[in-house]
């Protein structure tokens, strides 16, 4: 995820807010194979689907495409728990650039042959790895999960997929992150496919730094409940609009809410539509 923030290094705020970014970002949904301790969405094994479906993500590609995104992002949750992921990859893929978050550690037999028939140039396959030696990513995610991690790593790379790598530095990886690039580099992947997020006080986790709609650039944020400032966090501090559609709407209202932070510096206070 792209965190950026609006404040210069004085901690002042900037006359000029930046512009939004071009990506649409889509919950598929929350349930997950892991229970990450500073999973900013709270998802679980135990965590409610609260899946999206496959409609509606076609109606939001082909809208978002309109509206000139140049980028989908599919996360969750574990995106390929769900059935119907594989033809949302290829409904979005086949017309725009597009990535899928992951933990990789499901990815074997008929859930990777399944990905590899949608295999195109424009899917990537972003694999959070947490450093490059078990100690530091398990830490947060559970034993055995690294080993797992790599293993889904080099199985889609021997599939011809294009992979980046998701890192959430940590207090416990922040002094071993040259070795984490040193193992990235092993696995032939560049620079410009890592990349590394700070820990955020959001959600399970009880560190990190706090981070909201007045420090973090917007990128359009889709689940079933609605539209959100920033993937970062779909909690209601960070919620936009309650309609999925159109999502013009929901873009012409976070431009309008830059707008007025450029003018008074803080967050205007908005209805919900």
């Amino acid at each position: 995820m792209s965190i950026e923030t609006f404040l210069n290094g004085q901690g002042q705020q900037q006359c000029q807010v930046p512009a939004l970014q071009w990506k649409l970002w889509i919950y598929t949904n929350y349930d997950c194979n892991l229970r990450c301790s500073y999973c900013v969405a709270k998802s679980s094994p135990n965590a409610p689907r609260r899946a999206i479906g496959f409609e509606n993500v076609k109606r939001l590609v082909d809208e978002a495409l309109a509206l000139s995104f140049d980028h989908v992002f599919f996360t969750g949750g574990e995106p390929f728990i769900l059935n119907d992921i594989y033809d949302m990859l290829s409904y979005s893929s086949a017309r725009v650039k597009t990535t899928v978050l992951t933990n990789a550690m499901i990815l074997r037999g008929p859930r990777l042959e399944k990905l590899k028939a949608i295999a195109n140039d424009n899917l990537i396959i972003q694999v959070s790895l947490d450093g490059g030696r078990a100690e530091d990513h398990d830490a947060y995610r559970g034993k055995g999960a690294w080993a797992k991690a790599v293993e889904g790593i080099q199985l889609l790379q021997e599939a011809g997929f294009r992979v980046r790598i998701g890192t959430t530095e940590t207090p416990v990886n922040c002094a071993h992150m040259h070795e984490l690039h040193t193992f990235r580099e092993s696995l032939g992947i560049p620079n410009e496919d890592h990349f590394i997020r700070p820990l955020a006080k959001r959600g399970y986790s009880k560190e990190g730094i706090v981070l909201g709609m007045d420090n973090l650039v917007p990128e359009l944020t889709v689940n079933i409940d609605g539209v959100f400032w920033h993937p970062l966090s779909t909690d209601g501090d960070m919620q936009v609009a309650k309609k999925l559609f159109p999502l013009k709407h929901s873009v012409d209202k976070v431009q309008g809410i830059m707008d007025e932070m450029a003018l008074t510096g803080s967050v205007p206070q908005f209805t919900f539509t």
